[in-house]
């Protein structure tokens, strides 16, 4: 099984993703929040001359943020700086299109996207539209060096619903989702996989990847430990802001609110709906989101949301469910590294080297 990171970018990413390498990480996965985080492919870039081995990906990149054909140059680029080691990772938009007042695009729209900068990395002459009108495009100068297309560089598509899994499955692509629970981890493999042999391909071909933040806790750490707050308390909020979501601009989610926690969300909800300004009130509700818990959620990340939402559990308990995500078919699990709380890739290493 492959173990990556998760990243939330910034200028000193390299750092991160080259302790990452040292301890036997196989990927580095950087996010795509322009609000929220650093620029992935500026940071990719310095990681890229820092590492030898571990693969480096858009951890999801989101089509709105930048046409395909700098997409694809940016990618081409990367390629040349670290051959072979490029992964495009994309999804229709959540916390960097929300944070900007945006629901997540059409799927029509990504695929198309998709097209375009694979067409172009293939060295293609592409038609699409451009400011209202199709225009051709193409890479004119390849073959001199300044940037790499030769390279393989694999997609791989954040997907949860039944037609996202079917676009992953008909690009031949790999899949990843965020897990909270080993259940509905199993639960959605199986799901992809009906809709990648309803494209024909083997069972086998399939690469799935299992993202699920957490902290490992000391034996009798409570899961609201200060430290398990810095560490997971930032994915444990990300329900309450999908929550607020629904409630102020009517955004649908791909998973409901679950019972045990449902207090804590409405009293988050009606924190929310007094947020400034009045017309943007998504700006303070997604202020910090996966990045810190900031003080008007604090009161809500409680012991129970984070056990509910992240793998936060102790080495052997984490180890368990690791492994039930391995024998279920998963083929790499990626923790998020929260910023602030680096050295949490010590404990998660440890944790990497008992599979190997």
């Amino acid at each position: 099984m492959d173990f990556g990171i998760g990243i939330a970018t910034s200028g000193e990413s390299w750092k991160l993703a080259q302790r990452a390498e040292e301890l036997g990480f196989t990927h580095a996965w950087f996010y795509d929040t322009q609000m929220l985080t650093a620029d992935c492919f500026v940071a990719m870039g310095a990681a890229a001359v820092k590492t030898l081995r571990i693969r480096l990906g858009t951890g999801v990149l989101v089509p709105s943020n930048r046409i395909a054909a700098v997409t694809a140059n940016a990618f081409a680029t990367l390629n040349q700086l670290a051959p072979g080691r490029i992964d495009f990772g994309v999804g229709t938009g959540f916390s960097a299109r929300r944070a900007m007042g945006l629901g997540a695009m059409k799927l029509a729209d990504m695929d198309e996207y998709i097209r375009v900068v694979y067409g172009l990395l293939h060295e293609q002459t592409v038609e699409t539209e451009i400011e209202g009108k199709p225009r051709k495009i193409r890479f004119l100068n390849p073959e001199k060096g300044l940037i790499n297309t030769k390279d393989p560089i694999r997609l791989h598509v954040s997907a949860y619903g039944p037609k996202a899994r079917a676009l992953t499955a008909r690009h031949g692509a790999a899949w990843m989702c965020f897990v909270d629970t080993v259940d509905r981890g199993r639960a959605w493999l199986e799901e992809m996989r009906a809709s990648w042999a309803a494209e024909g391909h083997a069972a086998e071909a399939l690469y799935s990847t299992a993202w699920a933040p957490g902290c490992v806790l000391a034996p009798g750490e409570p899961a609201d430990s200060p430290r398990a707050v810095a560490q997971a308390g930032p994915r444990a909020a990300v329900l309450l802001h999908r929550a607020a979501d629904v409630a102020m601009s009517g955004w649908q989610n791909t998973s409901d609110v679950p019972a045990a926690v449902a207090e804590q969300v409405a009293g988050y909800i009606d924190v929310a709906k007094r947020f400034e300004p009045a017309d943007a009130r998504y700006l303070m509700n997604h202020r910090g989101h996966f990045v810190f818990v900031k003080d008007e959620e604090r009161p809500f990340i409680t012991a129970e949301l984070i056990r509910r939402t992240t793998f936060t559990a102790t080495e052997p308990e984490i180890k368990q469910r690791i492994e039930a995500l391995r024998d279920a078919g998963y083929s790499q699990f990626v923790i998020p590294i929260t910023p602030g709380t680096e050295d949490a890739i010590e404990d998660w290493g440890r944790i990497r080297k008992a599979f190997v």
